[in-house]
């Protein structure tokens, strides 16, 4: 019999947020976020992202640490709205 593969899901939602918009961010960053009730990334100016980690993982406790990098790179994105430091825009640099 052969094996079946199936159909990975596609998060069209996240895939179109407007989180989507900044270079190099996760997908399960975005879903995270709509998740928490956030629309824009103007939003996040100001807040925590080690806070917005943590409320995340009450609703996903086995979230993987690379959504804070993401959630980090984001705060920095909508503080930073003229020029933002092409070095900053991997999620590696936020570990």
């Amino acid at each position: 019999m052969a094996h079946i593969k199936k159909k990975k899901k596609v998060d069209y939602e996240a895939l179109g947020s407007a989180f989507m918009r900044i270079p190099g961010m996760d997908v399960l960053a975005a879903r995270a976020l709509l998740d928490l009730g956030f629309s824009e990334t103007y939003q996040l100016s100001g807040r925590s992202p080690e806070v917005l980690f943590e409320a995340h993982k009450i609703k996903k406790p086995d979230a993987p640490i690379h959504i804070l990098w993401a959630f980090r790179m984001l705060v920095y994105a909508a503080e930073n709205t003229e020029e933002l430091d092409p070095k900053k825009l991997k999620l590696s640099s936020w570990a």
